[in-house]
């Protein structure tokens, strides 16, 4: 007697079935990996951004605590050499990190760092350009040991303490001169270091300012980039665009 296999009248998949089923499977591929990755690389950035302001704020409590003095008691800007500033002595924002932040590396001017070993480091934002202080070169700053940059202009600290009175709330804009300002009080947080885009955050829809509520950021390489200005205050580090509050306050 002969045994057939149950399997044996089966007929297998043609070409044109494999093929058709491939490319299916390339299409949902093409549709959902970009959103994968850029859902990722948002996911990535917010962590950044949260965890520098954590870090900076800390640091500035820290200081308060063992040294009598945060980011409202600055005396003056960073010395020339500012990995140098010592908070036992001196009153600025070098000082202050000096004496509380790990793991850090300091960088006397921004624009002395590569991108790739060769171009130097350069960065966009039209905000820090509306305050006159558009180019590397006007910032110095902490490599983290996370890659993360924390810069902050050279001025700061230098024309006025940085302190904010209890019940304000943060503006977008400050004018010197005026008895309570933070003119001088700016930075910002490039939370993939040196890698590009060196592009400022965005609204993909609202106003980018702090006194509009309806800015969003969508999780995409044109708006969700990698530069997040800030203003420093008391013992605080927070964003001064609409788009940087929107990305630090939304879980994705």
């Amino acid at each position: 007697m002969r045994c057939l296999s149950r399997f044996g009248n089966r007929k297998a998949f043609t070409l044109a079935e494999v093929l058709i089923t491939l490319g299916i499977i390339g299409v949902v591929a093409a549709m959902t990996i970009p959103t994968l990755i850029a859902n990722t690389r948002a996911q990535q950035y917010r962590a950044r951004l949260k965890k520098t302001i954590s870090t900076i704020s800390q640091s500035a409590k820290m200081s308060q605590a063992q040294y009598g003095f945060d980011f409202a008691g600055l005396e003056g800007a960073c010395t020339s050499n500012g990995a140098l500033d010592n908070p036992e002595n001196i009153q600025t924002i070098c000082a202050l990190l000096n004496g509380t932040l790990t793991g850090a590396t300091y960088v006397n001017r921004l624009s002395d760092l590569k991108i790739n070993n060769s171009k130097n480091y350069s960065f966009t934002s039209s905000y820090l350009r509306s305050l006159g202080s558009p180019n590397s070169s006007s910032y110095r700053g902490y490599i983290l040991s996370d890659g993360t940059i924390f810069a902050f202009y050279t001025g700061l600290g230098k024309n006025n303490a940085c302190a904010m009175p209890l019940g304000e709330t943060l503006k977008s804009v400050y004018f010197s001169g005026l008895d309570f300002n933070l003119s001088d009080c700016y930075g910002f947080i490039d939370v993939n270091g040196v890698q590009l885009p060196n592009t400022e955050v965005s609204c993909s829809s609202g106003t980018n300012s702090l006194d509009s509520s309806s800015c969003v950021v969508k999780n995409d390489i044109k708006h969700l980039t990698d530069i997040f200005p800030v203003r420093l205050h008391d013992g605080i580090v927070e964003p001064t665009t609409a788009a940087g509050r929107y990305v630090l306050r939304t879980a994705n």
